[in-house]
């Protein structure tokens, strides 16, 4: 698996652009996974980390493949900054391991064929355990750290959705469930920044 860390420069009229619009921001991150025949060469999750106001934006890309950064720089006017590595999640997600985790994510329920984001701290700490027993991890220590409701656009169509911020420690419980889950990513709307979940050794 690859990581990237793309460093933003808000001086750049893209950079803002794509900030405006989580939307936006995929499709230009998606510019570093097609080959020349713009045929998409690998799936990719990312998330605009969590900061203060006013300092440098940060992004992080996870794929099983490398991306071609230079057609994104293209896109952003020279306005990024990547810095790479490369880990083997077999080896990191062994069973019983206990990690501290990032998870930026959309948590909802479906009712009436339609999904509802969650509004309560304690809906959306439910939600990630329930999330965490069928991604092979239990949460021994969760704790929401940011909400906000993210704007964007789709063409004509506006599309808002709740994005959630969990911090924590996890154990691993099912090691071929979470290397799958960090894969694909938790719960949806993935393409506006969500459900990369980023472990860190305890």
């Amino acid at each position: 698996m690859y990581l990237n860390r793309l460093s933003l420069d808000l001086g750049v009229p893209a950079v803002r652009r794509d900030l405006g619009n989580s939307y936006d921001m995929h499709r230009t991150l998606s510019r570093a996974y097609v080959d020349a025949e713009g045929n998409r060469t690998a799936r990719f999750l990312w998330r605009l980390e969590p900061g203060l106001s006013g300092c440098q934006p940060i992004v992080f890309v996870q794929s099983e493949l490398p991306g071609c950064w230079g057609a994104v720089k293209d896109a952003l006017a020279d306005g990024v900054c990547v810095e790479t590595r490369q880990f083997d999640l077999g080896t990191m997600c062994a069973e019983h391991r206990t990690f501290r985790f990032r998870l930026l994510a959309n948590p909802t329920v479906s009712r009436l064929g339609k999904r509802w984001g969650l509004v309560t701290e304690d809906a959306q700490l439910d939600w990630l355990g329930r999330q965490a027993v069928q991604a092979g991890f239990a949460v021994q220590t969760g704790l929401v750290t940011g909400s906000d409701v993210q704007h964007g656009q789709k063409g004509r169509i506006r599309i808002s959705l709740r994005r959630v911020c969990f911090d924590g420690i996890l154990h691993v419980t099912n090691g071929s469930a979470l290397q799958q889950a960090v894969r694909a990513g938790i719960g949806p709307g993935k393409a506006f920044g969500c459900g990369l979940l980023s472990l860190a050794p305890n």
